[in-house]
């Protein structure tokens, strides 16, 4: 299956749709497909695996034309975070990393009044 973005006008995906790849043996193929059928509109095509443009598009997401990425909502919960974009996965992160001895021993979570991780006991 190839996956397609359906983009409104402020860059922000409407919603996505799959295609049988053996109708879309290419990305603008598809897009044609889907105007044909879908009565217009403006498609990127989005990868499972985030492939070429970062992170699978969801609803909600906005596509950034000039990094040729999807871009997930900012957590609402988390107004601190940060965009991630080295390594270029284009994902909200903390902006302090987890501990370093974080694991199925020791866990953490984040605490967003103190902008800090605190250890779950």
């Amino acid at each position: 299956m190839a996956y397609f973005a359906r983009i409104d006008k402020d860059n922000y995906v409407i919603r996505v749709s799959a295609v049988n790849d053996a109708e879309v043996p290419t990305e603008q193929a598809g897009k044609d497909f889907l105007v044909k059928h879908n009565g217009g509109g403006w498609y990127v095509q989005t990868y499972l695996d985030g492939n070429p443009r970062k992170t699978y598009a969801g609803k909600g997401y906005y596509y950034d034309r000039s990094k040729d990425a999807f871009i997930p909502p900012k957590p609402a919960a988390y107004p601190s975070w940060i965009l991630n974009e080295r390594p270029h996965d284009y994902l909200w992160r903390p902006p302090v990393a987890m501990p370093a001895d974080a694991g199925p021993e020791k866990a953490y979570q984040w605490n967003e009044a103190t902008i800090s991780w605190d250890e779950i006991v």
